[in-house]
């Protein structure tokens, strides 16, 4: 039987003889485009009415407008998180968290986390002050396993298991195979006509096997017909999940896909945020699926309470991106995360990137054995 999450996390600090304080003495944070803006198109429009309006998601989203956090104690740890949402999110950092967080004990990381998150709320709940707390959040968490000298997994109650099976998102299934993967997701980039998209699948179908897992990303570009009809089309591909295929706002929408989609599920969450959203979303069932990302979704404490949620629900959670070290560690603590997606591993990147990825073996992800998050911030990050 486990121990109540909050017993273990006060366990390691008593064993280890450490002081019970670190107080923060400073906070950086930096943008970090780990992807490029270019790969949701160009800011260059035919028209008032160009549909490519809606798809032009600019330099604070996604993996382009990555953000790293550091914070450091006056006995001597640094901790490093990544977190969302660009310059943007970097001068909520610098010009309002911070000074929450300058003489704060950094080992009271739930404690920050609803302080942070109250004293946004005015402008905040959700987007972009969500994504800020994000890297903060997790950047406590590293120092909070530094301070035990324990991998983070360990303060979630320890290791499930031992590997997490890692599914790989884009289309190089050939490149992915020799690598070990044998769960793929295909992500849309363009408005691929619905037959070659089709053709698409059944082609990597064929090159994975019948035993492997297949998915699809729709980046929220269909409509509820359209992602009924597809489903019935693809039926004989017998995919795990079709991912966010209605924008995250049509409520009404995801509660008629999960009522009537036949022979797949319903993925989403990507773009929700904090534990009080993803409440909702179950609330109103609008995903079989739940797809938090950590580096967005108000880091590891948001995580670790939507993880809660989930289990409580009956409800699969499979976070976004969950091949990170900032998502690992949740992944080998909870068996009920069936895959964790690939991040950085056969995909194009940059040394970040790779400094962000967890050990990788034949298609799983390994438990980190780093004490805190294991992330090793390359020379120049901060500038």
């Amino acid at each position: 039987m486990r121990l109540p999450r909050r017993a273990l996390l006060a366990a390691p600090f008593a064993a280890f003889g450490q002081p019970a304080r670190q107080k923060i003495v400073s906070v950086r944070a930096a943008a970090v485009a780990l992807l490029p803006t270019s790969r949701f198109g160009k800011k260059e429009f035919a028209s008032d009415f160009d549909p490519a309006r809606r798809r032009w998601f600019g330099p604070f989203s996604q993996l382009a407008g990555s953000v790293m956090v550091e914070i450091r104690t006056d006995q001597g740890l640094t901790g490093y998180g990544l977190g969302g949402g660009g310059t943007a999110a970097v001068h909520v950092i610098e010009n309002h968290l911070r000074d929450l967080l300058i003489g704060a004990n950094a080992l009271n990381v739930e404690l920050l986390w609803d302080q942070m998150f109250a004293s946004t709320s005015f402008y905040g709940r959700r987007g972009l002050p969500v994504m800020a707390m994000s890297g903060i959040d997790l950047a406590l968490w590293d120092i909070l396993g530094k301070h035990a000298g324990l991998p983070v997994w360990r303060l979630l109650g320890g290791a499930a298991r031992e590997r997490v099976p890692a599914y790989y998102t884009g289309s190089g299934v050939d490149r992915a195979l020799t690598l070990g993967f044998r769960a793929f997701k295909l992500g849309l980039t363009d408005d691929m006509p619905r037959e070659k998209l089709i053709a698409t699948l059944k082609d990597m179908r064929a090159k994975a096997g019948p035993d492997s897992h297949l998915m699809i990303d729709c980046l929220c570009r269909w409509t509820v017909e359209e992602t009924l009809e597809f489903a019935r089309r693809v039926e004989d591909l017998r995919l795990d999940f079709i991912e966010e295929p209605l924008y995250p706002d049509d409520v009404a929408g995801y509660q008629r896909l999960v009522r009537e989609v036949r022979g797949t599920k319903i993925a989403s969450g990507e773009h929700e945020f904090t534990h009080h959203g993803f409440a909702e979303l179950i609330r109103n069932r609008l995903s079989h699926i739940l797809q938090p990302d950590l580096t967005w979704t108000g880091g590891l404490t948001a995580g670790r309470r939507i993880a809660a949620l989930a289990a409580a629900n009956g409800l699969t959670l499979m976070p976004h991106r969950g091949g990170s070290l900032c998502a690992i560690h949740l992944a080998i603590a909870h068996p009920e995360i069936p895959f964790a997606e690939s991040f950085g591993t056969g995909e194009p990147g940059n040394e970040l990137m790779a400094a962000l990825t967890p050990p990788f073996e034949n298609g799983y992800y390994l438990a980190p054995e780093k004490p805190g998050l294991g992330i090793d911030v390359p020379r120049g990050a901060f500038r």
